[in-house]
């Protein structure tokens, strides 16, 4: 990803366990126990979302426990448009 960036790491960084330590630091387990993530609101208006909701158990197909098939169609829709021209492609499987 930082190489991606063009902000790879130096042979030192990776030679000290810079990256290591980076991937550990931004982790899912990491990110989702901090207290800033897990108290509070973001934009109080015109709405807020409680910043706990950006966190949820991650398991593969549990987005159909919280998005409708509508707001599943939407997203790939946005996202195949903000992929196009990128060489990238959305090839989720439909049942995921």
């Amino acid at each position: 990803m930082a190489e991606f960036m063009s902000y790879p790491f130096s042979l030192e960084e990776e030679g000290k366990g810079i990256v290591q330590k980076t991937v550990d630091l931004c982790s899912f387990k990491n990110l989702s126990k901090l207290e800033v993530n897990k108290i509070g609101r973001l934009h109080e208006r015109p709405y807020a979302i409680e910043k706990n909701a950006f966190f949820w158990k991650g398991e593969i197909g549990d987005w159909k426990n919280h998005l409708t098939p509508m707001m599943a169609a939407h997203l790939d829709q946005i996202i195949e448009q903000k992929l196009r021209n990128s060489g990238l492609t959305l090839n989720a499987p439909s049942n995921a």
